[in-house]
């Protein structure tokens, strides 16, 4: 019997996949409890409307992650903050990702979470920094941060 997959099944199956199980099992566990149901021809072109919409919302969510870093790495984009800091140039205290996206937020009006940040460590000196963002599987950009004395 042929059935879609509407969860993962451990050692069966992934949701949205189309895998042909024995009857009994089908009838008895996986469409009574909801973890497979039939595969009729509608529901296959149910099923491949909601991959193409699935693959629509991933383009989206690319395209609009190629667009930030456009943005981002333009010459002109520098996050600028200010911090108090000793005579050798080493701050008192630390700039965490946190802030970084704060500041970024205010002067670009761009709006990232904070653990898409690539900082292994707060910036800790004055001067420009550049810290790695990893916007989306596969694209990357660089922000560049400059620390100045308050």
């Amino acid at each position: 019997m042929r059935v879609i997959f509407t969860e993962d099944v451990r050692g069966k199956g992934k949701r949205g996949q189309v895998k042909e199980v024995a009857d009994g099992y089908a009838q008895n566990f996986l469409i009574k409890n909801g973890k497979a149901k039939l595969a009729t021809p509608a529901a296959m072109g149910e099923l491949k409307a909601q991959k193409q919409a699935e693959q629509r919302v991933k383009d989206e969510e690319k395209a609009g992650a190629q667009m930030i870093k456009d943005v981002l790495e333009k010459d002109e984009t520098v996050v600028e903050l200010t911090s108090k800091a000793g005579t050798d140039g080493r701050l008192f205290g630390s700039i965490p990702s946190k802030q970084i996206v704060q500041a970024l937020a205010q002067q670009y009006k761009i709006e990232l979470d904070k653990r898409k940040l690539d900082l292994p460590e707060p910036i800790k000196v004055l001067g420009y920094t550049n810290v790695k963002v990893k916007l989306y599987p596969g694209i990357d950009a660089k922000i560049r941060v400059h620390i100045q004395e308050k």
